[in-house]
C-alpha cells in the first residue's frame, strides 16, 4: 500500500515515524504548503521519503499512491479529504473526522458514492489492548460507571495565556480539548457503549471562546459515564469501567492503552499489555492496510458507524457550552 502524508507538524511526525515500522506501507510522497517546503524537506530526508510536493490539488492528480494521510489543522479536515474523494484517492483523516456533523456526513457520503475507504485515525480502537478489554466486557456484569481523563498541561498553554493562539486553541480552526483530546475518551465508550442517551459538557472557557478544560458526563441506560480532558492542567489519566462483577482500569493516556488490569469478584486482579508495537500509530496504519487489501467495506463501515456518533455528541455538547466554530 503506498501513502501520501500531509503536513509537516507534530502529528505528522509521529505518523511517519509509525509509518516507518509499519509493514507494506511505502510513503512515497510528502505535502505541504509552499511555505513550508524547506521543513518538508528536511522531513523527507530524515524519513527517506522519495519526493516532497507543495502543490496539493497536483499531487492529487498525479496519484502516485493509494492513500492520503491528513495530518493537518482540523479546521482543512474536510476540504482536503473532499479533494482527496474526488479525485480518486482513499482517504486516512487525523481526529477528529471533521469539524460538524454535516461535514462528517457528507464525506462519508462521498467516500462510499466513490467507493473510496475513509478511515478516523483514532488510535485506542485499532488496538489489540482495546480488542481484548471489548472481549471481556461481559465478565463485569451491569456496568455502572464508566470514567476517562486525559489531562496533559499543553505546551502551547503559557503561550495561549499571553494571547498568542496557537491553531489548538484556536475556535475558527476547531481547536480546543474536547475535539483534541476528549475526542479519544469518547471515542472509546461510544464503542464500546453506542450512543448515549443523553451528554452535557461542562467547560472552562478561554478568553476567545475555546475550551481548554472540561468534563463531558454521558447517561446510558442504568449508568453513567464521564470523560475528562485538560490543556490547562494535568493530573494522572486513565480509563475505568466499573460493573457489579468487576472493573477494568487502564492506566496513562487513553490514546495509548499501553495497558490494562482486570479485577473480578473473589479473583486476583490481572494486568494485560497486549499491544504489538510501543508506537500506538502502527497499530493503525497495519489495520487499514489489511482492511484495504481485504477490500472489508464492512468493516471500514463499523469504524465510521462510531465516527458519526462521536462528531454528533461532541458537536451538540459544543454548541451546548456555547464554543462555536467557523464551520458553524
Amino acid at each position: 500500500m503506498k501513502m501520501a502524508v500531509v503536513g509537516t507538524g507534530m502529528i505528522a511526525r509521529e505518523a511517519l515515524t509509525a509509518l516507518r515500522q509499519a509493514d507494506g506501507i511505502e510513503v512515497t510522497v510528502l505535502c505541504a504548503r509552499p511555505h513550508s517546503r524547506d521543513k518538508a524537506c528536511a522531513l523527507a530526508r530524515e524519513f527517506g521519503v522519495p519526493q516532497v510536493a507543495t502543490d496539493y490539488g497536483a499531487m492529487l492528480a498525479a496519484h502516485e499512491a493509494d492513500f492520503v494521510y491528513l495530518g493537518i489543522v482540523n479546521s482543512a479536515h474536510f476540504d482536503y479529504a473532499r479533494q482527496a474523494i474526488a479525485a480518486g484517492w482513499h482517504v486516512i483523516v487525523e481526529k477528529p473526522f471533521a469539524s460538524t456533523l454535516a461535514e462528517t456526513e457528507e464525506l462519508i457520503a462521498r467516500a462510499q458514492a466513490a467507493k473510496r475507504y475513509v478511515f478516523e485515525a483514532v488510535t485506542p480502537l485499532f488496538l489489540p489492548n482495546y480488542r481484548r478489554i471489548m472481549e471481556m466486557l461481559p465478565m463485569l456484569g451491569l456496568i455502572r460507571l464508566v470514567q476517562a481523563n486525559y489531562s496533559q498541561y499543553s505546551s502551547r498553554y503559557d503561550r495561549y495565556l499571553d494571547r498568542d493562539v496557537a491553531p489548538v486553541f484556536d475556535p475558527s480552526l476547531s481547536g480546543g480539548a474536547l475535539y483534541d483530546l476528549n475526542v479519544y475518551n469518547l471515542s472509546l465508550i461510544i464503542s464500546l457503549f453506542g450512543r448515549p442517551q443523553s451528554a452535557s459538557y461542562a467547560a472552562n472557557i478561554g478568553f476567545n471562546g475555546i475550551d481548554t478544560s472540561g468534563i463531558l458526563t454521558l447517561r446510558y441506560d442504568g449508568f453513567v459515564a464521564s470523560a475528562a480532558a485538560a490543556k490547562d492542567s494535568m493530573s494522572p489519566s486513565f480509563f475505568m469501567i466499573q460493573g457489579e462483577s468487576g472493573w477494568i482500569h487502564a492506566e496513562g493516556t487513553p490514546n495509548e492503552l499501553c495497558s490494562f488490569t482486570v479485577g473480578l469478584r473473589g479473583k486476583e486482579p490481572r494486568t494485560y499489555a497486549l499491544n504489538r508495537y510501543e508506537h500506538r500509530m502502527v497499530h493503525e496504519f497495519e489495520a487499514m492496510r489489511d482492511i484495504f487489501e481485504r477490500g472489508d467495506y464492512a468493516r471500514a463501515e463499523e469504524g465510521l458507524h462510531t465516527t458519526r456518533t462521536v462528531m454528533a455528541v461532541m458537536e451538540k455538547a459544543r454548541l451546548m457550552a456555547g464554543i462555536q466554530f467557523r464551520a458553524d
